[in-house]
């Protein structure tokens, strides 16, 4: 009986020291209000949602224009904050990223998150999505385009940061 005490609390010892498990997640649907991380990344009902084919400057991320050096990182989150502006906001993902972040496509009320970003300047095109936005802005000077600027992709290599 003793040794069968003492098995069980070693067995419970090596339990609690186990890393916890994260549940799997799966593509779908996640709809709430939404926390925004920055300017490409939200948190709706504890899920992380990365916005689909758009690459927005890191919350440290600063850029130039008119000779002066300017927050875009905090600046592209502060602009997602305001699209969304207190509205329930629906992602529609198709897959889990490397992270466990749903990759979706978002809307608050009538406007598409990915595709407004792009089109006001403050986030990149991230693949094939996006690329007429993308050029229309660069052509207006809006958001990043009105300056000098590192693609974000580029900024978070230099450092170390893996997206």
């Amino acid at each position: 009986m003793v040794a069968l005490l003492l098995a069980l609390a070693a067995a419970a010892v090596r339990l609690d020291r186990e890393p916890p498990r994260t549940r799997a997640l799966a593509p779908g649907t996640v709809s709430g209000f939404a926390e925004v991380i920055d300017g490409d990344s939200l948190r709706i009902a504890g899920a992380e949602v990365r916005l689909e084919g758009i690459d927005a400057p890191e919350g440290r991320q600063t850029c130039r224009r008119d000779g002066a050096e300017w927050d875009c990182g905090e600046e592209a989150r502060r602009a997602l904050t305001r699209l969304i502006g207190g509205t329930r906001v629906t992602c529609r993902s198709q897959e889990i990223d490397k992270h466990g972040r749903h990759l979706g496509t978002c809307e608050a009320g009538a406007v598409e998150l990915n595709r407004t970003m792009v089109a006001s300047g403050m986030a990149v095109a991230f693949g094939r999505a996006y690329v007429g936005e993308e050029r229309a802005a660069r052509a207006e000077r809006k958001g990043l385009w009105a300056g000098e600027f590192q693609l974000p992709r580029d900024w978070r290599h230099e450092r170390g940061i893996g997206r």
